[in-house]
């Protein structure tokens, strides 16, 4: 437990450090996905969006009529931006020990943020316990295939890149969670997320040795890595690459 605390007061300092350039971020301010998790929580009366960071799908689902939205997330500095930024309220939380009472929101989100918890198990006991029955469950993660190899290579490069990367689980696993604390999938989907090299490297603000590092990993990656991330070069390295995206609408049948 010190040792998970640890690692998330790290995630929440290194976050909070970058918070002005995930509020730009292109690939997290927009996007058909957000408005895909939007569209879900539609009718929600207290909707909560955990590991909030800069606010985007908070505002998402208070733009899609939500009257009462919590930006929870442990970086004050995140939450801070998304309070500034949306119509939202802000609260500083741990994904995994939610300081609410059971049953308090009939929609929660989670986008793009569930690959930084050491306990992601935690975190969904927790979204099922503050659910409203028939309550829905918005998600959106990075996953990996069910091939050990491919998995390996993508989240060594996630952990090279930003040393806060926990895992990247593949979708049965998250079934499988959701299945154990009484969230039923209603709809899922998964597609490769395009994301351009160089804003990938500098949003993290990596350093020249592991950039060089991360380069050489790419640039050796066996050929069933490079065709499943759609990984492409040019003249000055690697120019692109895929990520597999979740996107899961599940409800509390509680």
């Amino acid at each position: 437990m010190k040792d998970h605390d640890a690692r998330k007061r790290a995630t929440a300092d290194s976050f909070g450090r970058a918070a002005d350039a995930y509020f730009e971020s292109a690939v997290h301010r927009a996007g058909d996905d957000l408005d895909v998790l939007a569209s879900w929580c539609a009718g929600a009366d207290r909707a909560l969006d955990v590991a909030t960071g800069a606010g985007h799908t908070a505002g998402a689902v208070a733009a899609a009529g939500a009257p009462t939205v919590v930006a929870a997330d442990l970086s004050p500095e995140m939450v801070g931006t998304a309070v500034s930024a949306y119509d939202a309220s802000g609260v500083v939380a741990d994904a995994e020990r939610l300081p609410f009472p059971d049953e308090a929101f009939d929609a929660v989100t989670c986008r793009l943020g569930a690959h930084h918890f050491p306990d992601p198990a935690a975190f969904v006991a927790e979204v099922a316990r503050v659910l409203d029955p028939g309550g829905v469950f918005a998600f959106e993660d990075n996953v990996v295939p069910d091939d050990d190899e491919l998995a390996a290579f993508l989240n060594g490069v996630e952990r090279l890149r930003d040393p806060t990367h926990e895992r990247l689980s593949p979708e049965s696993w998250w079934r499988e969670r959701l299945d154990e604390v009484g969230l039923a999938v209603r709809d899922s989907s998964v597609a490769n997320l395009p994301l351009e090299y160089g804003p990938w490297v500098e949003r993290t603000d990596v350093p020249p040795e592991r950039r060089r590092e991360l380069e050489s990993r790419f640039r050796g990656a066996p050929d069933r890595a490079i065709d499943r991330y759609d990984v492409e070069f040019d003249d000055d390295g690697v120019r692109s690459f895929a990520i597999p995206k979740l996107l899961l609408r599940a409800t509390a049948t509680r």
